[in-house]
C-alpha cells in the first residue's frame, strides 16, 4: 500500500482553473471567464486530477459537478490560491526592492555627511525596506559579509579584505575634539605635532580599534606614542568626557554634527581619511543591490562635483 502523499501542482494556474470550473459548473463557462479555449481548462484540470490520484468532478452534458474529493479539495485550493497569491505579490515586491530587509554596518554617526544624505536618499525610494544597522569593527563587519550576516559595511580605508569586494565612495576631514578653553582651540587647524602630548578618548567598541591603530601610525611618523584613554561607552559619552576636561577625541567631519556642550572641533591641517563600503558579489539580496547602485551613482556624481 502506498502511504506517501499524493504530490500536489506547484501551478497557481491549474488551481484557478479548477476554481473557476467548480464556481461556474461547467468548463465550457470556466474557459469563457478566463478567456481561454474550452480544451486548455480541461486540459489543466485533468492534470490536477493525475497529480491528485482522484476525480474532482462529474462530467455530464450540460457541465460538471464537484465529486466528494472535489468539494474537501476546493476549500484547501481557495485557501492556497490566496497564500500563493500573497507570495507572488510579496516576492515580487522584494524583487522591485519595495520590501525586504537591510542589515549594515557602519562606523559612526548617520546625521550628516555621504552616509547620511545615502540613507535618506534611498528611504525616498525603499521606504519599506527595514534596515539594521550595526556597529563594530572593520574586519568583524568583514567576517559578517562572508557569512552573509550583514549585506555591507561602511569602513575607514580602501583596504582589502579576504572574500569581500569593496568600493571606495567617499572622503572626509579628520577633526579633533577638545574641551571647550583648550589652548589649541585658538588656532583654525591643529597638526599632529600640537597633538604629541595629548591624552585621546577612544571607544572600545565599535571602530575604537581602528582609530587606536591610526592613531599609533600617525604619532610614530613623529617618534611618539599617543597616551590612549579607551572607555568602553558611547560616542555621546566620549564627548561627554572631553567636555569634562579628561582628553581629546579624533572625529570624522560627518560626526562633527553631535553638538555636545563643552566641546569644539578642530580639524587636522591636510588629514583626510578615505571611506569604503565592503560587500559580497554573491549577495543577491534586491535592497541590497538597489543600495549599492545608489552608492555608486551618488560617489561617482560626488567626484564629477
Amino acid at each position: 500500500m502506498n502511504n506517501n502523499p499524493p504530490k500536489t501542482s506547484g501551478s497557481m494556474r491549474h488551481l484557478r482553473h479548477f476554481i473557476t470550473a467548480a464556481e461556474a459548473g461547467s468548463l465550457r463557462r470556466a474557459a469563457e471567464v478566463l478567456g481561454l479555449q474550452e480544451s486548455t481548462v480541461s486540459r489543466s484540470v485533468r492534470d490536477l486530477e493525475d497529480q491528485l490520484g482522484a476525480s474532482l468532478f462529474l462530467r455530464h452534458p450540460s457541465g460538471v459537478t464537484l465529486t466528494l474529493a472535489g468539494q474537501c479539495f476546493l476549500h484547501r485550493a481557495r485557501q492556497a490560491l490566496v497564500q500563493l497569491q500573497k507570495g507572488w505579490e510579496e516576492v515580487a515586491a522584494i524583487g522591485r526592492s519595495e520590501n525586504g530587509i537591510l542589515r549594515i554596518g557602519i562606523f559612526s554617526t548617520l546625521a550628516s555627511g555621504f552616509m547620511g544624505d545615502l540613507f535618506r536618499a534611498y528611504d525616498v525610494h525603499h521606504s519599506s525596506v527595514h534596515i539594521e544597522f550595526v556597529d563594530a569593527e572593520a574586519n568583524e563587519h568583514a567576517a559578517s559579509i562572508r557569512s552573509f550576516d550583514i549585506d555591507a559595511a561602511f569602513v575607514i580605508g580602501r583596504f582589502q579584505w579576504a572574500e569581500c569586494d569593496s568600493l571606495h565612495l567617499w572622503t572626509e576631514t579628520v577633526f579633533i575634539a577638545f574641551p571647550e578653553g583648550h589652548p589649541l582651540t585658538r588656532n583654525e587647524e591643529v597638526t599632529w605635532q600640537d597633538l604629541v602630548d595629548e591624552r585621546f578618548l577612544v571607544r572600545i567598541e565599535g571602530s575604537g580599534g581602528e582609530v587606536r591603530e591610526y592613531l599609533r601610525r600617525r604619532l610614530a611618523v613623529l617618534g611618539r606614542r599617543p597616551l590612549i584613554n579607551a572607555q568602553r561607552i558611547g560616542r555621546s559619552s566620549l564627548l561627554g568626557l572631553v567636555a569634562s576636561g579628561r582628553g581629546v577625541a579624533p572625529a570624522t567631519q560627518s560626526e562633527t554634527v553631535i553638538s555636545v556642550p563643552g566641546v569644539v572641533y578642530r580639524p587636522i591641517a591636510g588629514e583626510t581619511l578615505p571611506f569604503s563600503v565592503l560587500f559580497s558579489r554573491r549577495n543577491d539580496n534586491p535592497a541590497f543591490r538597489a543600495l549599492l547602485s545608489l552608492a555608486r551613482s551618488m560617489a561617482q556624481h560626488s567626484d564629477r562635483s
